[in-house]
């Protein structure tokens, strides 16, 4: 029996939703070696995230608050760190770190920050843009260690402040849930689809970052007559938004919108392209989970896809906000399966090669080691 004292993390998360960062730490804390690590997440809200974790035995805090640096929940995560015994907490995006380094600093306990992509982007106006610039640069310099998980995302930072104590650890897919090989319930039937449409998804939470209106204007740009379907999969602030586009547009029979679903593999299996037309991503987990099942991507030509895709070879690049290239790249699939079906294997050789989630997790590993030994 291995009575070795286990290093405790604190894995924590700004929400209960589900998306990308929420994503990988399902799947880091599923993956880390059990039986020298302990991870205890808190989540800033309740959702699935949690209630899978729960339901897996993680202990699991929800302390409410969708508000940065709310320093009148400090104290309650304080409590928790003491309780708990906390060796590190490893804090998952900019809400998540805000509400938790100033306890952390205040016990002594190191705080490894995973940025997911900064909460500054391009489209912000100037004064928010440059206030969220000097929170980054406060929660930088209060961690130990800041993990990028894309190297754009560590070259935007060094362009406006300094990042001495910055990593990369690219993102892993779990190979064994995202394996085109493996069986899956049939969505396409569940849905009334034909084996032959050509369906073309978009699974995200519908927010501005993810543009689902510039998705939809593109639909309508594309000839009515074509067996292709419109996979929406998912929540957000601009699903209204998008639904009424598709009815004002008259797209709206090509376009099935369906709530959240935690089976993204049985999404993913049913459709032949993935569509993620962002306007900013850290490293979209979305796009590398879709390429790990062997689906060809078009995504916009942001951050961290930049890194993963080569156009033409793996996946199909666009500009943001460009609803007629982003048609015609569709289209270009929908035309050229032989095309689609070589960008589709290339996509899946890529997470194969370089995005497992063995080898991040074992990269994270070594990093709680070296943080406990200093």
């Amino acid at each position: 029996m291995n009575t070795t004292k286990k290093i405790k993390i604190l894995q924590t998360i700004r929400q209960g939703k589900i998306g990308g960062g929420e994503s990988h730490v399902i799947d880091l804390v599923e993956e880390l070696n059990k039986d020298r690590y302990e991870s205890i997440v808190l989540s800033f809200t309740e959702g699935p995230m949690v209630d899978r974790m729960k339901a897996k035995g993680i202990k699991t805090y929800v302390i409410e608050t969708e508000t940065p640096f709310d320093f009148t929940k400090w104290g309650a995560v304080h409590a928790i760190l003491e309780k708990e015994k906390i060796d590190i907490v490893h804090a998952h995006g900019t809400r998540a770190n805000s509400n938790t380094f100033s306890s952390a600093n205040k016990l002594g306990i190191p705080v490894l920050y995973t940025v997911h992509g900064w909460s500054f982007h391009p489209d912000q106006k100037f004064l928010l843009r440059n206030f969220r610039i000097l929170g980054e640069k406060y929660l930088v310099n209060k961690s130990r260690l800041t993990i990028c998980v894309s190297d754009n995302n560590l070259n935007d930072a060094k362009k406006l402040f300094p990042m001495k104590r910055a990593t990369v650890v690219k993102y892993g897919i779990n190979l064994n849930k995202f394996n085109p090989d493996a069986d899956f319930s049939d969505l396409r039937a569940e849905l009334g689809l034909s084996k032959d449409t050509f369906v073309i998804g978009y699974v995200v939470r519908m927010t501005i970052q993810k543009d689902p209106l510039t998705l939809v204007r593109a639909i309508a740009m594309m000839p009515e007559d074509l067996d292709i379907k419109f996979l929406f999969v998912g929540d957000g602030d601009l699903k209204n938004d998008a639904v009424k586009l598709a009815k004002e547009l008259n797209v709206t029979d090509r376009i099935i919108f369906m709530d959240f679903r935690q089976d993204v593999p049985n999404v993913l299996n049913a459709i032949n392209v993935y569509c993620l037309p962002s306007l900013w991503e850290g490293l979209p987990i979305g796009m590398l989970e879709a390429m790990a099942m062997e689906k060809a991507v078009v995504v916009t030509a942001i951050d961290g896809a930049r890194e993963v895709i080569v156009n033409e070879e793996n996946g199909l690049l666009i500009p943001p906000q460009n609803p007629k290239k982003l048609a015609e790249a569709l289209l270009q699939l929908y035309h050229d399966r032989h095309l689609t079906q070589r960008i589709s294997k290339a996509a899946g050789q890529t997470i194969q090669e370089n995005f497992n989630v063995v080898k991040m997790t074992r990269s994270i590993e070594c990093i709680y080691d070296s943080t406990l030994e200093r």
